[in-house]
């Protein structure tokens, strides 16, 4: 599903990434850890087409992303990743369905099969009865589901998550720990999270280890 190859990072004269290889299997759920300032982040978003390597090759699929162009990147991203942040970035100002909804129709999709996606995505994680409802009218926990929900509305390939649950209590957090394997057993979905949550980094398939701009086991 994924291949990184030779990845590196420079800001400045700081090293950040220093030769990173990487393989995530379809269906995979995979989870990178490591001290603060090891380049976790850095390089998820990277994998994620939000940033550019100095170095080497992204390949998600069949497609070397990084020698894409801005335009066809930002369409390759809509199409073809998810994102899940620690702050889930909701829109203030539009419902829990619009918000999940906005993905598919800047995709060029028809509203309605759009809507009727979202709909059936919101149910399934018991957002039925909050789907008119604002961010600011849901909980840390409904908040971070309904980014969920957007993050899948496309179909995508894989979900990156950064720190997914950084920002939700203890209860909240291993609900949507849960969701996730959900999510893999409907849907074969891939992910690949950046934690510093020991809970979630054991459940997962498999546990890479960063320290100084490398994965070291």
């Amino acid at each position: 599903m994924l291949t990184a190859t030779n990845i590196q990072k420079y800001y400045g004269q700081l090293w950040v990434l220093k030769g990173v290889d990487l393989e995530i299997k379809q269906g995979e759920i995979a989870s990178i850890v490591g001290p603060s300032g090891s380049g976790k982040s850095t390089l998820l978003h990277i994998l994620g087409t939000l940033d550019k390597p100095d170095k080497g090759e992204v390949v998600v699929g069949n497609e070397r992303i990084n020698f894409l162009n801005e335009r066809r990147m930002a369409a390759f991203r809509n199409q073809h990743v998810g994102f899940v942040f620690q702050f889930h970035h909701l829109l203030p100002e539009f419902s829990a369905l619009e918000n999940v909804c906005i993905p598919g129709w800047m995709a060029g999709r028809s509203k309605k099969e759009v809507a009727d996606h979202a709909l059936s995505l919101l149910q399934m994680l018991g957002l039925e009865k909050r789907i008119d409802n604002k961010p600011n009218q849901l909980s840390g926990g409904e908040q971070q589901r309904v980014a969920v929900a957007r993050a899948l509305i496309n179909k995508p390939a894989i979900i990156f998550a950064d720190e997914p649950t950084g920002n939700l209590d203890s209860a909240n957090a291993r609900e949507l720990h849960q969701l996730f394997f959900t999510l893999r057993q409907q849907f074969n979905q891939t992910f690949l999270i950046v934690t510093h949550n020991e809970e979630l980094a054991q459940m997962s398939d498999r546990l890479l280890h960063m320290k100084d701009g490398k994965i070291v086991q």
